[in-house]
C-alpha cells in the first residue's frame, strides 16, 4: 500500500509540473501584411467614435504577439539597467545589432516596469528579417539641453535608418521630456512680451524614420517631445494605428506626425493633442489615408507649409475622413508660401466634426511667419480639393471658411457638399472669406458661400502644375 501511495505521489507531481510548464505564456509574432488603400465613401453625418486609447503604461502587457523565447532580445540581457538615471544607450545598441542580424523575425524587448534613459541614437538597417521593437516600459532622453551630450545631435533623438520591415509597438510610454527645450528663450512666445530671443534653438525630434519601408507603429503613448513627435522622411508603406500623442497646447513646434517625401501612409484610430499640427504633410508626399483621428487642442490637420524660399512642392492624393477636430486654431488647412511652385491636388476632407475650431476650413496661399513677407507672383497651385460632410461649431474670432488664394495662381475645382458650421458662441453667423477661389457648391451650405466663383478663371494655365509635379 505504501509503495502505491509513493508511486501515485510521484505521478501526480510529474503531471503537475507538466501542466505548469505548459501554462506559461508563449508569445507569438504575426507577420504584418502589406496594407493597401481602399477609400470607401462614408455616409454617416454624426461625429465618428473616439479613437481608442492604447494600453496604459501602468498595466503589464498582455500575453501574445511574441515569437518563441530564443528570438526575444531583452535589453536587460545586454546590460541595460532601466532606473531612468543610468545611461543605457550602449545596451540598446547591442540589443538592436543582435536582433537585426537574426535570420528570423526578432523582437527587441523594452520590458514593463523599467525606465530607460538613452542618448541620441541611430538604429541602422537593413536587418535580416522583420524586427519588432516592443516598448512595454518607458523610454526617455537626457533631461533638457544642459544634460544633452555636446557631441550628440540636437535635432533628433531616436532615428531608424534604412529599415525594411519593422514594427514599433507596445503598451509603454516614450517620454520626450520636452519642457526644458520649450523654455529656451528662442522659442515662440517665450521671450519678453511674447517675442523670441537669439540663441541656440535646435531641438530634437523624438522619433524619426528615414529612408525606410514597410513600417508599423501601433499602441504606444508618446508624450512631451521637444519638437515633432514623429517624422517620416523618404519612407513608403507606413501603417500607424491606435497611438496616443500628448503634449501641452502651448508647447512650440510639437507636431504629432510629420510626413515628408513619403507615400503609402495610413494613420488610423489615434488621439493627438499638442502645440502644433496633429498631422502635417510636407512636400513629396502622396497616397495618404487618415481616418478616425481625434485631434485637438492643436493647430489641426495641415498640408504644408509648402513652397518656402521659392521651393518646389508637390502633394497629391490625400484623404482625411471620419475624424474629430476640437478646440484647435485650425481645422483642415492647406498653407503655402508666396514664391513657391508645384501643386497640391486630389485632396479629400470628408465626414469631419468640428468642435469650437478657429478656421475650420482654410486655404492660405499667403502663409508667412512674420509681417514683412514680400508679395511674389509665383505660387504652388491648389486644385481639385473636395470638402464633404464637415459639420460642427467654430470659434467666432475667424470666419468658418477662409479661401485666400494667390493673385496669379487661383485655387480651382474646390467642391463643397454638406457643410454646416455654426458659431460656438452667440447667434451671429460670419460670412466665409474668398479671394480668387473657384469651385462648385454641390449642396446648400451653412453659412452660404456666395464668394466662391464658378467655373475656371480665364487666365489660368492648366498645365502649370503638371509642369513641375
Amino acid at each position: 500500500m505504501s509503495s502505491f501511495v509513493l508511486s501515485f505521489a510521484i505521478w501526480f507531481s510529474f503531471i503537475s509540473c507538466l501542466l505548469s510548464s505548459s501554462s506559461q505564456a508563449r508569445w507569438h509574432h504575426h507577420t504584418k501584411q502589406k496594407h493597401s488603400h481602399h477609400h470607401k465613401h462614408s455616409y454617416i453625418s454624426h461625429p465618428p467614435s473616439l479613437s481608442p486609447s492604447p494600453s496604459p503604461s501602468d498595466s503589464p502587457p498582455d500575453d501574445g504577439d511574441y515569437i518563441n523565447e530564443t528570438n526575444i532580445f531583452d535589453v536587460r540581457a545586454f546590460g541595460a539597467i532601466g532606473n531612468g538615471v543610468v545611461d543605457d544607450t550602449e545596451a540598446f545598441k547591442m540589443a538592436w545589432d543582435t536582433a537585426c542580424q537574426s535570420d528570423d523575425s526578432a523582437i527587441m524587448l523594452v520590458p514593463y516596469g523599467y525606465s530607460f534613459m538613452i542618448q541620441s541614437t541611430i538604429f541602422t538597417g537593413p536587418c535580416h528579417g522583420h524586427l519588432m521593437l516592443r516598448v512595454d516600459g518607458t523610454l526617455m532622453p537626457p533631461d533638457g539641453p544642459d544634460a544633452w551630450p555636446k557631441n550628440a545631435s540636437r535635432r533628433q533623438w531616436l532615428v531608424f535608418y534604412r529599415i525594411d520591415g519593422m514594427s514599433l509597438e507596445g503598451g509603454g510610454v516614450i517620454d520626450g521630456r520636452g519642457q526644458k527645450w520649450w523654455d529656451l528663450p528662442c522659442k515662440p512666445h517665450k521671450g519678453r512680451n511674447g517675442t523670441t530671443l537669439p540663441g541656440p534653438c535646435d531641438s530634437p525630434i523624438a522619433i524619426r524614420f528615414f529612408m525606410s519601408s514597410n513600417l508599423t507603429v501601433q499602441g504606444l503613448k508618446i508624450t512631451n517631445s521637444p519638437q515633432f513627435h514623429f517624422r517620416f522622411d523618404g519612407c513608403k508603406n507606413v501603417h500607424i494605428d491606435s497611438i496616443h500623442i500628448k503634449s501641452p497646447g502651448l508647447s512650440p513646434n510639437t507636431d504629432g506626425i510629420h510626413i515628408e517625401n513619403t507615400n503609402g501612409v495610413e494613420i488610423y484610430n489615434s488621439v493627438i493633442y499638442n502645440g502644433d499640427d496633429c498631422v502635417s504633410i510636407g512636400s513629396g508626399s502622396y497616397d495618404l489615408d487618415i481616418r478616425n483621428i481625434t485631434c485637438g487642442p492643436s493647430h489641426g490637420i495641415s498640408i504644408g507649409s509648402l513652397g518656402v524660399r521659392n521651393s518646389r512642392a508637390c502633394v497629391t492624393n490625400i484623404t482625411v475622413r471620419d475624424s474629430v477636430i476640437k478646440d484647435s486654431d485650425n481645422g483642415v488647412r492647406i498653407k503655402t508660401w508666396q514664391g513657391g511652385y508645384g501643386a497640391v491636388r486630389g485632396i479629400t476632407f470628408s465626414n469631419i466634426h468640428m468642435d469650437n475650431v478657429r478656421n475650420p476650413i482654410i486655404i492660405d496661399q499667403f502663409y508667412c511667419l512674420t509681417k514683412d513677407c514680400i508679395n511674389q507672383t509665383s505660387a504652388v497651385s491648389v486644385s481639385d480639393i473636395q470638402y464633404t460632410n464637415i459639420k460642427g461649431t467654430y470659434d467666432i474670432r475667424s470666419p468658418p471658411m477662409h479661401f485666400a488664394c494667390s493673385d496669379s495662381v487661383p485655387c480651382t475645382n474646390l467642391t463643397l457638399s454638406e457643410i454646416e458650421l455654426l458659431p460656438s458662441q452667440g447667434d451671429i453667423v460670419l460670412d466665409p472669406f474668398c479671394w480668387n477661389a473657384y469651385g462648385d457648391l454641390q449642396t446648400l451650405t451653412i453659412p452660404p458661400v456666395s464668394c466662391l466663383q464658378e467655373g475656371l478663371p480665364s487666365s489660368i494655365n492648366l498645365n502649370n502644375d503638371n509642369e513641375y509635379c
